[in-house]
């Protein structure tokens, strides 16, 4: 079934059920591509039981993970806009090609630590917004991911290691980076990561330690090459037609359980990244240091791709990075 028609049928179905005034609860699908026990799924999980706290009951959210509604990252956009499927929980750096705004986010060696991120996040925020209110959405919270690294077969501590390396990457900024630096990077949705780690045709991963126990990489790869690259942000989002057609009461419990979430997702990063630690080291994971060296390359290639990010923001990229900056004391 075509997206469109998929939408018309979805939108429907759970519009009706969220007219104001029906005796019937509302009821909601949420799309997410990651699996349920991953940081991102257990926050999505958080607000859908806020969700049913604060409406008594009355809004029902069920949650597909793992793409189950055959949904990838990279479709969320469209879907939710066009209403084929009400929420979904996404790695948004995907949609750059629909606004550089979404490259941000994960933009090499910007945000390198969790404050760092949550920081730019609410500098960032009003312009993400912008975006997603002109294609009929609202954005309701933003899930941090652990810091990024490289998962591999070796140790990755110089600036040759990763010389022609076959390294899957999440959005443009890292393929461009790592292509900069001598790598052979190829973005790839996190669905399509472990297949390829299948047949050979990658033999490393740009993602978070968290990604990477939630899909058991060190089946593949027994390195995670720690690297001061990015604080990726996940962001979910809503159908406004259909948020617009709740009661004001429901609208009500809708953003105070996406506050609630966002507070929660900050808190909940600094237990995960501890507790990570201890599955790499339990699974036999080898965590690795870089060089000062293999950081500043890859930092002197970064720069380009922030440059380029700047010509395609426009002014309101300054903007941003003032802000952000002055809020980290940078």
């Amino acid at each position: 079934m075509k997206l469109h028609a998929m939408a018309a049928v979805a939108a429907t179905s759970f519009i009706a059920l969220a007219t104001p005034g029906m005796a019937a609860g509302v009821k909601f699908d949420l799309s997410n591509e990651y699996s349920a026990k991953s940081l991102v799924g257990l926050a999505d999980q958080f607000f859908i039981d806020a969700v049913k706290k604060k409406s008594n009951g009355e809004i029902i959210i069920t949650a597909h993970y793992g793409g189950a509604l055959g949904f990838k990252s990279k479709d969320h956009f469209d879907a939710v806009g066009d209403g084929a499927v009400p929420i979904a929980g996404t790695y948004t750096g995907v949609f750059t090609g629909i606004d550089p705004i979404f490259a941000l986010s994960a933009m090499p060696f910007l945000t390198p630590g969790v404050k760092d991120a949550k920081a730019m996040f609410e500098v960032a925020r009003p312009y993400y917004e912008k975006v997603f209110n002109k294609r009929n959405q609202v954005l309701l919270y933003a899930s941090p991911y652990t810091p990024t690294g490289v998962w591999a077969k070796s140790a990755v501590r110089k600036v040759d290691d990763l010389k022609n390396l076959k390294i899957r990457t999440y959005d443009a900024a890292g393929v461009s980076t790592f292509k900069a630096i001598g790598a052979a990077p190829i973005q790839l949705s996190w669905a399509d990561g472990a297949p390829q780690l299948g047949t050979g045709a990658i033999s490393a991963v740009l993602t978070s330690d968290e990604s990477g126990i939630s899909a058991k990489l060190w089946e593949h790869l027994t390195y995670f090459n720690a690297l001061p690259y990015s604080i990726a942000i996940n962001m979910t989002h809503m159908n406004a037609k259909a948020f617009n057609a709740l009661s004001p009461a429901h609208q009500k419990a809708i953003r105070d359980a996406a506050s609630e979430t966002q507070e929660q997702n900050w808190k909940m990063i600094a237990d995960r990244v501890v507790s990570n630690a201890n599955i790499l080291k339990e699974k036999k994971v080898t965590v690795v240091e870089p060089s000062t060296d293999l950081v500043a390359a890859l930092q002197k290639a970064a720069d380009a791709v922030l440059e380029k990010w700047k010509k395609d923001m426009g002014a309101d990229a300054q903007k941003i990075l003032t802000a952000y900056h002055k809020r980290v004391g940078g």
